[in-house]
């Protein structure tokens, strides 16, 4: 356990304006305890206010990515007077909180993953809108390996995966090597252990270099119209492309591209 003085969370900024959060519980696994997780919330409510974030990396120390909620914390519980009730229904809340806001945030989030996310580490993986892998991460939702479905990693997994491969996951609680999650969609790159931050790194300055602005409305018009039928995710993204080509960057970059020079974006 944390003794109360060393961080759950660590932030840096770059002066590329990508912002990277890494868990900091590398004796627990970086499990996702109560703590951890208000943690977690409340600098992604921070990097949603803050302009200068351009995007974010959410990674982790140690060997392991994450372990998942916190077993012992969760045992622990069974001792309140309603059994935990009240207390698992929090983390559960607490935790869908997270997700959605990672999901809901202005700024794209890449996942970081050195090495094994597994149950709800699976799905704060699953939750991000890229994922770079290591060689030797591994994935995997075992929940029901020890009785309890991993039912809420589910909602990040199967919107990540198609829907078989995301219940062959759930069934079974096998592993799932890196190749295998990028072969299936969970992440998008695999790369050597010693060229992980570097190539996560190159990603988010990529995507920093970037208009803000645009890529800000891309994402949420991305997410949302992926709820929506055809027809009303064509009527919803027609409307946000036609505010975009109104905005001051669009008027800027195709202007750049017609004159083959490089853009100067306003972040409007």
């Amino acid at each position: 356990m944390p003794d109360g003085t060393t961080p759950l969370l660590l932030r840096q900024d770059s002066a590329a304006g990508a912002t990277r959060l890494t868990l900091n519980r590398p004796d627990s696994r970086n499990a996702l305890s109560f703590a951890m997780l208000g943690a977690l919330l409340h600098a992604l409510e921070e990097i949603a206010q803050d302009d200068a974030v351009r995007v974010v990396v959410l990674a982790a120390g140690g060997p392991v990515f994450c372990a998942g909620h916190d077993l012992r914390e969760i045992t622990a519980h069974r001792n309140d007077e309603d059994a935990g009730r009240g207390f698992y229904t929090a983390a559960m809340q607490r935790c869908a909180a997270v997700m959605q806001t990672i999901v809901a945030l202005p700024q794209p989030v890449i996942a970081e993953v050195q090495g094994i996310a597994t149950a709800a580490g699976c799905q704060l993986v699953a939750s991000c809108d890229l994922a770079v892998a290591s060689e030797a991460a591994k994935f995997c939702t075992p929940g029901v390996d020890i009785g309890l479905f991993c039912s809420t990693p589910a909602v990040a997994l199967s919107r990540a995966v198609p829907a078989k491969p995301a219940l062959e996951m759930l069934l079974t609680g096998q592993m799932v090597p890196a190749a295998e999650a990028q072969r299936i969609g969970l992440v998008n790159r695999v790369v050597p252990a010693a060229q992980l931050t570097e190539a996560t790194t190159a990603l988010a300055e990529q995507i920093a270099a970037r208009s803000a602005h645009t890529v800000r409305l891309g994402k949420a018009a991305f997410h949302r119209q992926r709820n929506l039928p055809l027809d009303q995710a064509y009527a919803h993204c027609a409307a946000v492309m036609t505010d975009n080509l109104l905005a001051a960057d669009a008027e800027e970059g195709i202007g750049a591209f017609l004159a083959k020079r490089s853009p100067v974006w306003q972040d409007r």
